[in-house]
Formats: structure tokens, C-alpha cells, sequence
């Protein structure tokens, strides 16, 4: 059976309208059609939190510093002690510097693509984007996300989504980023998108209240007359694909009955002075929504740190880390790190930090690229991916890049390679297959785990 098999088919107009109206409905849906899955392992994760740094972070100027490096490379930033002798972040990441015992830097992630859209698909599917071209939009050919993978994977009747992406939806302009959807497992398996700032006041979901006069045991009695009648619409369904206003009906209504995945959005409930520990900003309420996700029993939450290309510093780079970027990521997540070790959650809650590609090793203006004089552009030949929890060893660094942060020194891990390891996490076989919309078995990930997280052995 071929494996490489690259889907190489047009998207219509109706497939890119179909995607373009999930993700403006915000769909998540997870009741039908279970995948076939040769995993036999026992999951190491009942959870995955993915931080998403969407934009493409420097490596060098946060978890891969080269202070030796010449002038014009190691950046205007001091690389700061951590608690793990001889591991140093950037002195503007203080709180995680003093939790580096429980996270993992992979220094040697690396892949082929420049662009954006290529290169979030590649790194939030594990596989290449179908058909590949300079910001090729989202659509059904595309590989499934993870939480969606699994959602076809494991379905579930409780209520409760399989994914759910916050606090926004990429997409500028007619751009919509691929990656973040079922691809051509269909949009009753994508993941729930939250497109709300959990910082603003006020902030809710839609669609989480009951009518004014309604009750659980009347919405019930409604569900169940609804149930019937989808039956009559169940072949209809299996030939066009589930209707997506249906879908989210179902959901929203699933949702308001179990009430826990309500209940978590409901931040107002949570004690002030956590919140502040956060962050009263998007990053740090975003991360705090998603570990009340977690707690709820959502499998997977991507929380974006930051709108479409918010990480993309072609200029004005030292200013931005600095002051808009790295300090609220630094709050948020050494929050997020000690709430789940302090509960317990961290042996059983895989969290994941990356972005779709690193920073050039030299700042400023060269030839061709369109940067400014004080930034750097988009670099895919190395980067960093840092992974926490989960069975993880921590206080390590994995792989490592050349003197100048420009290419790996050591064996180069792909985002197919992160990918394996996320779905091993989660108990799911890389070699499961999953099928397409011609009904074709596709093989999920092609990668291989990255087995020194857990062994702490050199690679």
C-alpha cells in the first residue's frame, strides 16, 4: 500500500465555501464515523494543550540564544540561567527560566517550507499540504489536525468536544490558514472554534445559555424529537456530508446539557487573583481557558498566542519581544505550568510549544528578503519546539542548531516527527490509517517519535 499518496486535488468552490463556513460557525463536532486505528498502546496523555506561536517565534531570541555568535546574529538580548544548569533562555522569559526541570527543548526541529500557510498545515497535521503553493488556503484535501484525527478516531457521545482552538481563528483577508480544521474528514469533525477574546469583558461563548423559559428537561424532550427526525435525514447525510448548521446545533445542544464544557467557559466563576496570575491579557486568559477546558474533558485545545502572523517580526523584533510578546507568553505559561503540577495534571496533560518555523540567524536588510534593518524573516531550516508534561523528562535540551542558529548540528527532528510523538502521547498508532473523502486509506503520520523526550538520551 503506498503511503505517500499527496491528495492531488483541486479544491472547488463549494469545498472552499464549505470550509469557510465552518470556520466562521465555529464547528466542532464529534458523533459519527470511527477510524480504524492499529494502536496498542496504553496512552501516556488524556490531554493535549498545543501553544501555538503563530508567526513563527526567534529561536534565537528565545529558547536558542548564541550570545558567542557575531554582532548582527546574537541579537540585542542576554540569554538568562535557568534552573537546569548549563540550559539559559532569554532573559525576558524569567518565570519559565526558574521551571526549565520540566520542560524538553527540541533545538532541532526543522523542515522545507518558508510560507506561512505551508508551514502551519505541515506543523498542526504533521503532513505536508496537499498540492503545495505560496499561501495555498485552506480545504478539504487537506490533512485532519489533531484533534481531529482523533475525533474520527475516537468518537464521543458525551457532550463534550474532542478540540476546541482559541481565542482566534486564523484567517486575513481570503486567507484562511490550513491546519486548523478535519481537512478531508469533513467538517463534523473539526474542532470547535472560540474566536473570542477570553480577555475581554463580558466575555462568553454563544449558544452556552439556556432561552429565557427553557429548562434541560424541555431542551431534552426538543433534542430527543430532533434525534428522530435527523434519522429520516441520515442517508442524505452519508451521500452530501453532515450539514454544517445541523452539526452545530447538535453540538451547542450536547453542550448545554452536560454543562461542563459550559461551566469552564464561564471564567467570571474563576478566583480573581488566578486570573491575575495569568495574565490579564489574551495570552494568559487563553491558557487559563484552556486548562478549564482540560479539566472539563476536552482531549485537545489549541490555544494561539496572538492573531494571524502575530510572532512574524520582519521589523521592529527586540521592541516587540519585549514588550508585547514575550512577557504576557512567560506570565501565561508559567501559570499554566504550575497549576497542572500542582494538581497532578502534568503526568497526564502533554503541552506543546511552537511555532510553524523559526527567525533568520541575521537580522536586518539582505537581498531579497523584505526586512527591515532591526528584524528577521521566516527560517524553516531550524527551529525550536519545547514540550512539557505527559510522561516528558524535563531539564533537557534535544537536538541542538550550528554556532549561528542556522541549521541543525545534530539530527533534525520534522514537524512528521512531532507529530508521531504527539499522537504516541496520546495512545494513538502514527501508522494508524484514517480514510479520505474517495474512501482511500491514508496512514496518519509518517514520522517517528522522538523517543529521547522521554529517555533523556543524547540524539
Amino acid at each position: 500500500m503506498n503511503f505517500s499518496h499527496r491528495h492531488e486535488i483541486g479544491m472547488v468552490r463549494r469545498e472552499f465555501l464549505q470550509v469557510g463556513f465552518s470556520g466562521l460557525l465555529g464547528m466542532g463536532l464529534s458523533t459519527v464515523l470511527a477510524g480504524r486505528s492499529t494502536a496498542t498502546i496504553a496512552p501516556k496523555a488524556k490531554s493535549l494543550i498545543l501553544v501555538f506561536l503563530t508567526g513563527g517565534p526567534s529561536h534565537i531570541d528565545t529558547f536558542d540564544m548564541k550570545p558567542n555568535a557575531p554582532d548582527g546574529v546574537r541579537g540585542e538580548f542576554q540569554p538568562l540561567a535557568t534552573n537546569v544548569p548549563g540550559i539559559t533562555f532569554c532573559e525576558h522569559l524569567p518565570l519559565i527560566s526558574k521551571m526549565a526541570d520540566r520542560l524538553a527543548i527540541v533545538r532541532s526541529m526543522s523542515h522545507t517550507n518558508l510560507n506561512h500557510l505551508n508551514s502551519t498545515h505541515w506543523v498542526l497535521t504533521g503532513q505536508a499540504q496537499p498540492g503545495a503553493f505560496f499561501d495555498k488556503i485552506a480545504a478539504r484535501t487537506d490533512y485532519p489536525c489533531y484533534g481531529s484525527a482523533l475525533d474520527s478516531i475516537r468518537p464521543r457521545n458525551d457532550g463534550i468536544p474532542t478540540a476546541v482552538n482559541l481565542p482566534t481563528y486564523l484567517m486575513e483577508g481570503p486567507l484562511t490558514w490550513p491546519g486548523q480544521h478535519a481537512g478531508f474528514l469533513g467538517p463534523r469533525h473539526d474542532p470547535w472554534q472560540i474566536k473570542q477574546d477570553p480577555n475581554r469583558p463580558g466575555f462568553e461563548v454563544e449558544d452556552l445559555a439556556l432561552p429565557e423559559g427553557f429548562t434541560v428537561e424541555r431542551l431534552q424532550k426538543r433534542l430527543d424529537l430532533l434525534g428522530t427526525l435527523d434519522e429520516n435525514l441520515a442517508s442524505v447525510e452519508a451521500r452530501q456530508g453532515a450539514d454544517p448548521v445541523s452539526q452545530q446545533r447538535k453540538l451547542a445542544l450536547s453542550l448545554l446539557l452536560s454543562g461542563k464544557v459550559a461551566r469552564a467557559f464561564d471564567l467570571n466563576k474563576e478566583d480573581p487573583k488566578v486570573r491575575d496570575r495569568y495574565g490579564r491579557h489574551m495570552f494568559g486568559q487563553s491558557l487559563l481557558l484552556a486548562k478549564r477546558l482540560v479539566e472539563a474533558g476536552v482531549p485537545v485545545v489549541q490555544a494561539n498566542m496572538g492573531r494571524v502572523q502575530n510572532w512574524d517580526s520582519h521589523t521592529n523584533l527586540p521592541k516587540r519581544l519585549k514588550n508585547d510578546l514575550l512577557p504576557p507568553l512567560d506570565r501565561g505559561l508559567a501559570a499554566l505550568l504550575d497549576d497542572l503540577a500542582s494538581t497532578g495534571r502534568l503526568d497526564e496533560t502533554l503541552v506543546v510549544i511552537t511555532g510553524e518555523f523559526g527567525r533568520t540567524p541575521r537580522i536586518g536588510a539582505e537581498k531579497g528578503n523584505g526586512n527591515f534593518k532591526d528584524g528577521r524573516n521566516h527560517w524553516s531550516a531550524v527551529f525550536t519546539s519545547v514540550l512539557a508534561g505527559a510522561g516528558i523528562q524535563g531539564g533537557q535540551t534535544i537536538g541542538s542548531s550550528d554556532k549561528l542558529g542556522a541549521y541543525p548540528a545534530s539530527r533534525p527532528f520534522t514537524p512528521a516527527d512531532l507529530a508521531a510523538t504527539i499522537y504516541r502521547a496520546m495512545g494513538v498508532d502514527p501508522a494508524t490509517e484514517i480514510t479520505d473523502r474517495l474512501g482511500r486509506p491514508i496512514r496518519l503520520c509518517t514520522g517517528e517519535e522522538i523517543s529521547s523526550l522521554y529517555s533523556g538520551a543524547t540524539v
